[in-house]
């Protein structure tokens, strides 16, 4: 199997436990597939995934949850691992949830010392009527995910139900990738809509949840807990935003589809002037424009991949008139979005 370009990319800089990773690696090799190959092209070793101590590249997670999902033809993989995994599997994350007193002080240690089991994400609770937990992505780029927060989002309203014996459902979710499967089962499972194509990454529950008991609450066990956490977390290393570019990605993306992903809107996300970001990109030899037009390749790609309609890919990535993203994509790949398609079939065919 020939190894994928994005995974010779990866730095890796975020780690995670790896739990994700193994899980699809079970999952491809009880339907007989070729899963070592897949962990290679994933930029990963055998020995990473058989040893469950090791920990494992936020990056190189994203890019084998991608191919095994794709091997599977499971559309909803993260998903569905999160659904069957046992809660367990979180480790000690998961015992200083489950001896908290009540659903809001499970929440706020899982806020807390969730990077403990994944570096590359950040969870925060933002003030609201509503109990809301928002993700964000450190040091990899959100655009290239789509069943890792998936799985995250699954196990946070999985824990919730366990914790107070309750089915509960959240009042709201939200995820910035777009999906063109049909999501049903998955909004199901969680008992409310989702909104794909969103401005950030959240789950919300009725404020009222917080002061729900949890049932397995032991307050000598919860400070026991907390004090290993506090001394893993004084040794977890901080990770940072990442490159400026993954910076300035993350703060595109979803800013595409309403036309407005221009240097000033990103500038203001990432809390700078267009003068400062503008000067700190081109000391890593970069320009805004030279990114924009990076990253829209890369979502195009992966659009017609999925089959979008070339309309409405175009409406994705800022484009007003169909006839200016063909031109862009011509440019790009010297090639025209719609042959680009055919070839990607011929060579799916193929294989």
């Amino acid at each position: 199997m020939a190894r994928d370009p994005a995974a010779r990319r990866l730095s890796g800089l975020p780690h995670a436990n790896g739990v994700m990773s193994r899980l699809a690696c079970a999952r491809a090799k009880e339907a007989r597939l070729d899963w070592k190959a897949l962990v290679e092209a994933a930029g990963l070793t055998v020995e990473q995934i058989e040893k469950r101590e090791t920990r494992i590249g936020v990056r190189n997670q994203i890019v084998l949850l991608g191919l095994v999902a794709e091997a599977l033809r499971d559309e909803f993989l993260g998903f569905h691992l999160a659904r069957d995994v046992d809660l367990r599997e979180a480790g000690l994350l998961y015992y200083v949830m489950a001896s908290s007193e009540t659903l809001g002080d499970a929440l706020r240690r899982v806020v807390r010392y969730s990077t403990l089991v994944n570096e590359g994400i950040r969870l925060h609770c933002p003030n609201g009527r509503l109990t809301a937990i928002t993700i964000e992505y450190v040091g990899t780029p959100r655009h290239a995910d789509r069943h890792q927060i998936e799985f995250v989002l699954t196990m946070l309203v999985r824990a919730c139900r366990h914790l107070v014996d309750l089915h509960l459902s959240p009042v709201r979710a939200a995820l910035v990738h777009r999906r063109t499967a049909n999501g049903s089962e998955f909004e199901r499972f969680l008992g409310c809509r989702i909104a794909f194509g969103a401005g950030s990454d959240q789950v919300a529950f009725e404020r009222t949840v917080e002061r729900m008991p949890v049932v397995s609450a032991d307050p000598y066990l919860n400070e026991l807990l907390i004090g290993y956490c506090e001394e893993a977390l004084s040794r977890t290393r901080r990770i940072k935003s990442g490159t400026l570019r993954t910076s300035v990605e993350n703060a595109i993306a979803p800013l595409l589809p309403h036309g407005s992903a221009r240097l000033d809107e990103v500038a203001s996300k990432l809390g700078l002037t267009e003068r400062t970001l503008s000067r700190r990109l081109a000391t890593e030899g970069l320009t805004f424009g030279e990114i924009l037009n990076q990253l829209r390749a890369e979502l195009a790609t992966s659009y017609l991949k999925e089959g979008l309609p070339i309309s409405e890919i175009a409406w994705l990535l800022g484009y007003r008139e169909t006839s200016a993203f063909s031109a862009a994509f011509k440019r790009w790949s010297g090639a025209s979005p719609r042959t680009a398609r055919d070839l990607q079939r011929s060579a799916t065919g193929a294989e």
